[in-house]
């Protein structure tokens, strides 16, 4: 027995006429009629009571027709739900980020997004990018937003760049650096830094290295801290300064001084990372609106 099977029957049921029902359903009347005898012996009684001009259901097919509408509205529901999912419409999306790249496009993202999709339920996790790598490997995540990865950490994954943010100095208000509108390199190298851990963000280690090669000079590392809360604590103790993205202002506000250096520095590339296989259709849904997003702050 199959979809069809029932179909044919409901709908001669109703139309009491096998040649009405072939029209409706756009095939022949032998082939509806050889379809619903079909059934019938399958199913070993009759469901019609049949006339020269038309068709009546038994009692049995009485009963039969009210349980055959039942499957048939279960399977379009079926259906619906599935194509629902599939759209990404609707269900549950793990994105992994890094809160201070992040933090001006994260909300407006979600902002975009949950206002075309109020079904789905967007799950963030605030992770170092060792851990979002390895999330989405072992499929915890489904994207992770972050500044892109050193290359060796990539395998097996597929990056796409969103956005561009400048590096800048930290420093408490108080600072002799914090009075200038711009810093030279090498005078901020002279001062004693704070930084991430270079387990957790290997991605900032392999950049500093490049910007300190520039100007011939190494790193004075005073602490590592393993996240963005830890580091502005460090920070403002008097522990050190530190080289942090311009969009950090958004989570520091007063507490801090952002400085621009000089020369400006290469940018770095922040961006998206899923599976090489591709994004599920909810969260292709969500990069978009990351896009959007980011498009809309130009």
């Amino acid at each position: 027995m199959e979809l069809r099977h029932l179909r044919y029957f409901v709908a001669a049921a109703e139309a009491e006429n096998v040649s009405r029902a072939a029209v409706r359903l756009h095939v022949s009347q032998p082939a509806l009629s050889r379809q619903i005898r079909d059934l019938e012996e399958e199913l070993g009684f009759p469901l019609f009571e049949r006339s020269a001009k038309s068709v009546r259901l038994t009692e049995a097919g009485r009963t039969f027709v009210v349980e055959a509408r039942a499957v048939l509205a279960r399977a379009e529901e079926a259906v619906h739900s599935a194509r629902v999912i599939a759209n990404g419409e609707r269900g549950e999306v793990h994105i992994g980020y890094a809160p201070s790249p992040m933090a001006r496009i994260v909300p407006a993202t979600l902002r975009l997004f949950q206002e075309q999709f109020p079904k789905v339920r967007v799950r963030l996790h605030d992770l170092s990018t060792e851990e979002m790598l390895t999330g989405i490997g072992e499929g915890k995540l489904q994207m992770a937003l972050l500044v892109r990865p050193i290359r060796t950490m990539l395998r097996g994954l597929h990056f796409e760049e969103l956005a561009h943010d400048t590096m800048c100095l930290a420093v408490p208000p108080d600072h002799a650096l914090a009075r200038l509108r711009s810093v030279p390199l090498t005078l901020a190298a002279r001062e004693p830094l704070v930084v991430f851990s270079r387990k957790d963000y290997p991605e900032y280690h392999e950049f500093l290295a490049g910007l300190f090669e520039s100007i011939n000079a190494k790193p004075s590392i005073a602490e590592e801290h393993d996240s963005s809360a830890s580091l502005i604590a460090a920070i403002e103790s008097g522990a050190g300064v530190a080289f942090v993205l311009r969009s950090f202002s958004c989570s520091v506000g007063p507490r801090l001084k952002l400085i621009l250096l000089s020369p400006t520095p290469p940018t770095l590339v922040i961006g998206g990372v899923w599976p090489k296989d591709g994004l599920t259709p909810v969260a292709e849904r969500f990069w978009e609106s990351a896009k959007k997003a980011v498009s809309a702050m130009k």
